[in-house]
């Protein structure tokens, strides 16, 4: 006669994805040996197999401490719309240029943000962020997030007038970047509505 099965082990094991994606962020920042951190150094951090650590990356980098030098929301915008537009298109490996790899930010600056956000990633993740809804990270859906994330992007250079207002695009990419790598479509919705948000913002800006 057989045991009845345990019902606390037929639960699926909590995954840490997005405090490993930080740990190698922390890691490749530490790990410089100069004043000033590459774009290539994060990007390498992450890999470039898949959209959603790359939005989450550029995501906390436009709303840290580094986008203080002039025309670096302009810049990251840029940045993230080249991104958004080719997961529209369905391209499966992100391209970015040497140009843009090699744009450099203060790294202490990076290191005491991606410091402080490591509490609250470790908070949210398996717990708050979790597989679900995954039907929206694929396609057709996350082609409809990718145009999204577009918005975010655009939305974000006439908001650049405004101090401290491309905050409101930069954590809708952070959303997106959570969602994506943990395959949890609630918090893409969320990501949605803070777009939404960030075009009421810049709507005196825009009409």
């Amino acid at each position: 006669m057989t045991a009845p099965a345990n019902p606390r082990a037929e639960k699926p094991a909590r995954t840490h994805a997005l405090c490993e994606v930080l740990d190698e962020l922390i890691e490749a920042v530490s790990d410089a040996k100069q004043e000033k951190v590459a774009v290539r150094a994060l990007v390498s951090a992450v890999g470039r197999r898949t959209y959603g650590p790359l939005f989450l990356v550029i995501g906390l980098f436009a709303i840290s401490p580094a986008t203080i030098v002039p025309l670096m929301t302009s810049f990251t915008a840029i940045v993230i719309l080249a991104l958004a537009i080719q997961m529209a298109l369905g391209l499966r490996r992100p391209w970015l240029p040497k140009s843009i790899l090699d744009i450099e930010a203060p790294r202490q600056a990076m290191f005491d943000f991606f410091e402080k956000a490591r509490p609250t990633i470790a908070k949210l993740d398996g717990v708050w962020l979790r597989p679900r809804l995954t039907f929206l990270t694929k396609p057709p859906f996350v082609n409809l997030v990718a145009l999204c994330v577009a918005g975010a992007a655009l939305i974000t250079l006439p908001l650049s007038l405004i101090p401290f207002a491309p905050l409101a695009p930069g954590i809708a990419v952070v959303l997106f970047g959570l969602g994506m790598t943990a395959k949890d479509g609630l918090w893409l919705g969320l990501g949605v509505a803070a777009v939404a948000g960030s075009i009421w913002l810049a709507s005196p800006l825009i009409f």
